[in-house]
């Protein structure tokens, strides 16, 4: 006679399964199908079986029944339960059978039909560990059953007030670090919550994806489980999920080192396709484009500088003298149109994508053309952390297509959600800052930023770590004028607003020095002039547009064919169409290359016809002052290079 602690363990077993013997068993229901339909169905589960992870079978350890029934859409393949059992489609059952699923094409992301419905398996078993994973014992049927009681129907999570009977840990669907690569990021002012939308919508596999986070994991656990390419088209996905089971299916393929982008310059001549290699980025920098008083840059703008190697050269400090190869990304409201309302900005209708601009773009915008200085702050980050803020930038250029509200998803808070997700590091979680000069004090305040290269002004300069306003510069040359010429204005602001006519007499005064400062003043004031130029035919096309005036419509064609062919430098995944995803794969990057091509010709011509065409749109006097500015340009020059070749110099250009 067994004892009565033998007793009781036997009943523990029968209860809850012998531990030692404990995993998942997919156990077909026979009731109804021929022995050809059994053998089928078993195939197609054991060879689910053999593709998920050892330690998903460990865990999830109990019996799951799997028939068919006739009780499900057509379009739909399968659906787990909440009792732990999976129903597939009925209708897809011959074809299994017959093995003509094996080849049959569907328009859905696994090709056939069989390939989907192991997919389904899959995914459907996803659920299921998602929902009881690592619940220990009695402590998971006490979960399960107060799910049960509680949820309404459906793939749900645990309801809260089932949440205090275990201490049970993340499960994958709301495991912050998923969250994070998944696109449901914290909503940046509201201390850890969870943005509602997933707008990584762009080279999805499946946009069933976005929908929730449990579909998110499911849907990526088919393609890190059956896609030979998961790891290079979503890395950072692949070693979540490798990280986690602690193992990942066979390797066959070699992802390349390079990452592809399409480099948002405003050289139309040059290829816009280009590589960056996380190797060869030393550094990465925060960069801060001081405020204004233009009511979209008040607070600045926040922007993070990849601080590139030239070829050959060996990864350390000179790479920072390297400022062709550097890189900026800047997040931006994409404006399909001329208008920018503070409204829509208010409302978030403009387009928040991810821009990569060639760094010396980048200065000339902000010092030259809109007079803001710029500052790059080192950020302080481990070589892996660099180089995994790299790899998630790629990601988001190729799939990140959100929405741009001025106060709660700026460029500061996209930046802050970049830097997140791409380096996991702790002292990023639960930083909040909406505006971009204070994310840079807040990322100081942590340790994050190293603001102390720019304690030395000139040395910062020389360094690259600030790159002045040419404000400074051009009321310096504005001090060599009134030093060697008698003029009445005090500030380089009063010289600029006289007309082009009444700074054109001071010409044949001016000596060699005097006359290239000349130049770099007329250079500034016809940089100003194409400002009010800008803003002149924006508020001219908006009135004829509202007015329906038919002399608007030869510019209105060409400026709307600018910005449909533009939208790819922002949302390149444009170029590629269906049938690829995650980050463009080296066999699709000769396609790339074609396409954008293409593009950047028919915006190199039609940017030449619409300068002609918006010169006729500015009023006449306007467009008169433009002339003359241009005038004075190369009457400035012609009398710079005669004083140079007199004085025994080389002649200029």
């Amino acid at each position: 006679m067994k004892s009565p602690g033998a007793w009781l363990l036997a009943a523990v077993m029968l209860l809850f399964g012998n531990p030692a013997q404990a995993s998942l068993q997919l156990q077909l229901k026979t009731d109804g199908l021929s022995p050809a339909q059994q053998q089928a169905s078993q195939a197609l589960l054991d060879e689910a079986m053999q593709a998920l992870p050892p330690r998903f079978i460990e865990q999830l350890d109990r019996r799951i029944d799997v028939g068919w029934t006739d009780d499900m859409p057509s379009n739909a393949y399968g659906q787990a339960s909440l009792v732990f059992e999976l129903d597939l489609n009925r209708n897809l059952l011959a074809s299994l059978t017959d093995g003509s699923a094996a080849t049959k094409k569907t328009n859905r992301p696994h090709g056939t039909v069989r390939q989907e419905m192991l997919a389904t398996v899959l995914h459907e078993l996803t659920h299921i560990y998602d929902r009881s994973r690592l619940w220990p014992g009695a402590e998971r049927k006490l979960i399960r059953r107060c799910t049960q009681r509680n949820s309404s129907s459906g793939l749900v999570g645990i309801p809260d007030q089932c949440r205090g009977q275990t201490d049970r840990r993340f499960t994958l669907s709301d495991d912050p670090r998923l969250l994070d690569l998944a696109g449901w990021q914290q909503y940046v002012g509201r201390r850890g919550e969870r943005e509602q939308h997933n707008r990584q919508i762009a080279r999805s596999p499946d946009l069933y994806e976005t929908t929730n986070p449990k579909e998110f994991v499911a849907v990526n656990m088919e393609y890190f489980l059956l896609d030979p390419s998961y790891a290079c088209r979503r890395p950072a996905l692949y070693r979540y999920y490798k990280e986690h089971f602690g193992w990942a299916p066979a390797a066959k393929a070699t992802c390349s080192k390079s990452f592809a982008f399409l480099n948002a310059g405003n050289d139309f001549a040059k290829q816009p396709l280009g590589q960056v290699d996380p190797e060869r980025v030393y550094a990465v920098d925060y960069l801060l484009a001081e405020a204004n008083q233009n009511w979209v840059s008040r607070w600045g703008h926040s922007m993070l500088r990849l601080v590139i190697c030239a070829p050959g050269r060996p990864r350390g400090p000179d790479c920072r003298l390297d400022l062709d190869q550097h890189l900026v990304l800047s997040y931006r409201a994409f404006v399909g149109d001329v208008q920018l309302s503070s409204w829509d900005g208010l409302v978030g209708k403009y387009p928040s994508r991810l821009f990569v601009l060639p760094l010396s773009q980048v200065i000339d915008e902000y010092t030259k053309t809109e007079l803001r200085s710029l500052a790059s702050v080192p950020l302080n980050l481990s070589r892996s952390e660099i180089e995994d803020v790299v790899e998630h930038a790629a990601e988001m250029h190729w799939s990140y297509d959100g929405n741009y509200f001025f106060l709660s998803n700026n460029c500061a808070v996209e930046e802050l959600k970049l830097l997140r997700s791409g380096t996991n590091n702790a002292q990023l979680v639960g930083l909040d800052s909406i505006m971009p000069n204070g994310l840079l004090e807040v990322l100081k305040g942590r340790g994050m930023a190293d603001t102390s290269v720019l304690d030395d002004p000139r040395e910062a300069l020389r360094l690259g770590y600030r790159f002045d306003s040419f404000r400074d510069r051009y009321q310096a040359m504005f001090e060599v004028l009134k030093k060697h010429l008698p003029i009445k204005q005090e500030t380089v602001e009063d010289w600029l607003a006289l007309k082009a006519e009444e700074r054109r007499k001071w010409f044949d005064q001016a000596d060699l020095r005097t006359s290239a400062a000349l130049l770099l003043l007329e250079q500034a004031a016809f940089r100003q002039q194409l400002l009010l130029a800008q803003d002149e035919v924006k508020q001219r096309y908006l009135g004829a547009r509202e007015l329906k005036n038919g002399g608007m419509d030869k510019a209105n064609a060409t400026l709307q064919q600018i910005l449909a062919n533009s939208g790819f430098l922002s949302r390149p995944a444009e170029l590629l169409g269906p049938g690829g995803y995650g980050l463009p794969q080296p066999s699709e990057w000769q396609h790339l290359e074609s396409e954008s091509s293409l593009r950047q010709k028919q915006l190199q011509a039609l940017t030449g016809d619409l300068d002609k065409e918006v010169r006729a749109l500015l009023e006449p006097s306007r467009a008169a002052e433009m002339a003359a500015n241009e005038a004075n340009l190369k009457q400035v020059g012609e009398h710079l290079r005669k004083l140079h070749k007199a004085a025994g110099g080389l002649e200029l250009p």
